[in-house]
């Protein structure tokens, strides 16, 4: 995956450990359980960064 947002070196670390976890992980109940995850925290974000963006477009029309 190729690196576009300028990850910090934690980031990267964590994201290496993370897929590392899933490739060893043979039961597929598991993996199941960590693709939910995944989704979740992935809506999250994108419900979040929604949210910083609609409140900066606010932000700026006020000024």
């Amino acid at each position: 995956m190729e690196n576009t947002l300028g990850l910090s070196l934690g980031q990267k670390f964590e994201m290496e450990r993370i897929s590392r976890a899933i490739d060893s992980e043979a039961d597929p109940t598991v993996l199941r359980g960590i693709a939910k995850q995944l989704l979740n925290a992935w809506q999250t974000q994108k419900a979040a960064t929604s949210w910083v963006i609609k409140q900066q477009i606010s932000s700026d029309s006020n000024i």
